[in-house]
This record gives C-alpha cells, structure tokens and sequence, in this order.
C-alpha cells in the first residue's frame, strides 16, 4: 500500500467536482488519466457515484405540493398535542408517586400496629351509608390528618400543573 498521491490527483477531482471530465480538460490532463492507474481509478469511481445520484434522483418524483402541506399539518398537530399532553403526564406521574407513598405508608402503618386489616375493613363495611355526620365517625386524630393532607396535595397537583403549564 502507497501513501503517495498522484499530483494531478487534485485538478481531476476539480475537473470531475465541476463536471468539465473529460471534454473540458486539457488534453495533457486526459492523457495521464490515461497513464495513470490511481487517477484512473478516481475518475471511474467518481463517475459510477455521479451516475448512481443521477439516477436516483430521477427516480424520485417531486412530492405534491398539498402532499407537502398535509404532513406540515400533521407535524403541528403532532408537537401541539405533545405540548398538551406533557402536563397531564406529569401530573399523572405525580399522582402515581403520591399514591405510592401513600400506600407504602398506610402498610408500614398498618404493620406497626398489628397488620390488622381485616378489623378495619369490618369497622369499615359497618357504616352503611356515607351520609353519616361526620362526627360519628368517631375518626380523632385520623380525620385531622387525613384533610390537612389532602390539601396538600391538592395545592402541590395544582402547582405542579400550573409550573409546567407555563414552561410549555
């Protein structure tokens, strides 16, 4: 394998770039392309490449203008509901974790005192109907927590919709 480059290298790739190979050359330029086997081999890869692009670009027809605007549309229509659809996905990823949380402690909870589930569930069944005053529930401390946080997190849903509204 040789390094070395031929010095017509350079005019016969500016011959063949501009397109003057080989009746806008000089005569003597033909001739070492004739001699010379790496110049050779440039012109002849050169110009399968230069006739497989023309070849290919006649047989792409140029696409209909109304072509062109129906998938314009369609972009923008694409990126608006992806816009849309960004906050709603985050508030529901912030939901899920919320949920989440709530439930991993509800367990720890529930394992701390006993896993007793089964007892809540049937304090629970023995309310017949939610119409019950609120106060013979008989909740305590349960009830002072549970509305406080849920304020919380319907203040920080709401924030968190709001911010990434914004930023869209």
């Amino acid at each position: 394998m040789t390094f070395r480059t031929c010095s017509y290298e350079k005019e016969v790739t500016r011959a063949l770039k501009d397109g003057h190979w080989p009746a806008g050359c000089a005569p003597e330029l033909r001739a070492h392309v004739q001699a010379c086997k790496d110049c050779s081999d440039l012109v002849l890869v050169t110009q399968a490449f230069q006739q497989a692009r023309n070849q290919f670009e006649r047989e792409i027809a140029p696409a209909s203008p109304s072509l062109l605007w129906w998938r314009a549309q369609l972009r923008r229509r694409n990126v608006l509901t992806e816009r849309v659809n960004r906050p709603i996905s985050i508030a529901q990823g912030f939901a899920l974790f919320v949920n989440g949380i709530v439930g991993a402690g509800f367990l720890a909870w529930q394992f701390r005192h006993g896993m007793s589930l089964a007892s809540w569930w049937s304090d629970l069944t023995r309310l017949r109907t939610l119409v019950l005053p609120i106060g013979s529930l008989k909740l305590g401390w349960n009830l002072m927590l549970l509305i406080p946080s849920l304020a919380v997190l319907v203040l920080l849903s709401g924030l968190l919709v709001y911010l990434v509204s914004e930023k869209s």
